[in-house]
């Protein structure tokens, strides 16, 4: 194969955003025509007590004889829209980031094509498997936070009183906007392992420096949790992974070698 310019690795890298971008463009519209039947049977099954994570909640209070409200709530959430044009502007953008989850894999895909041409066999191998880690485990963080962690957050923000005086009423873009931020950062948050690999191919982090600095690194996970309730079991939910995260990423690199 030819040796490539300057100007022909642009050209390419043009025609990679034109396809990107093409990519979400087609699957945006999709999911705008089905998004009333998605919006129902999954952005706001979160909001109705058939939901699969309550379900198992009380399954668990069950099997187990647990009577705490934590595992024998009944729950439903009605949302209010107080925003003439938020429904149509809301229709879009949920379709938009669906779309950008959807297509992770495949802007994943022209990643490894893009750079593929330029790496050493030895170095093919260790990126193709990166990437192909990183898509399952965004997808795994993505899953968590709509399985569990949204679920936990919404049931605790919408039951909680700050005065008997006080009714809550949830609106629809408070409710859209932090179904996203939390699903999206679950997501992000399981790609941890990934950039911390790539950081230690740039001599940047190492096994010794994560070690060293693994008690901080539990002071800013538990920090900075996603959710605001503080009972142990919600934390867990989201802390627990985040540190098996960290522990994985530990394992995933190499120490910095000895002079």
């Amino acid at each position: 194969m030819a040796e490539m310019t300057f100007w022909d690795h642009l050209d390419e890298l043009r025609r990679v955003l034109f396809r990107v971008i093409g990519v979400w463009f087609v699957l945006a519209v999709g999911y705008f025509i089905a998004m009333p039947y998605l919006f129902d049977s999954v952005v706001l099954a979160p909001c109705h007590n058939d939901f699969v994570f309550y379900d198992l909640l009380r399954y668990i209070g069950e099997k187990f004889d647990l009577t705490d409200d934590f595992f024998t709530q009944e729950f439903q959430v009605k949302l209010v829209n107080i925003n003439l044009a938020a429904p149509f502007f809301i229709h879009m953008s949920t379709a938009f980031w669906m779309s950008v989850v959807t297509a992770m894999p495949y802007i994943f895909f022209e990643i490894w094509r893009f750079i593929n041409p330029a790496l050493y066999p030895k170095e093919r191998r260790g990126v193709r498997k990166a990437l192909s880690i990183g898509t399952v485990m965004f997808f795994l963080g993505v899953l968590l936070g709509y399985f569990m962690v949204y679920p936990l957050t919404l049931r605790f923000l919408s039951t909680y009183q700050l005065s008997a005086e006080i009714e809550n009423v949830i609106s629809l873009n408070s409710y859209i906007d932090n179904f996203m931020m939390l699903v999206l950062c679950m997501g992000l948050a399981f790609e941890l392992p990934l950039v911390t690999w790539l950081l230690s191919l740039l001599g940047l982090v190492n096994k010794t420096f994560l070690r060293k600095y693994r008690r901080n690194a539990i002071v800013v996970i538990a920090a900075s949790i996603i959710t605001p309730t503080g009972d142990p079991f919600t934390l867990s939910v989201v802390a627990i992974p985040l540190y098996l995260l960290y522990e994985m990423s530990i394992l995933m690199i190499k120490d910095k070698k000895s002079d």
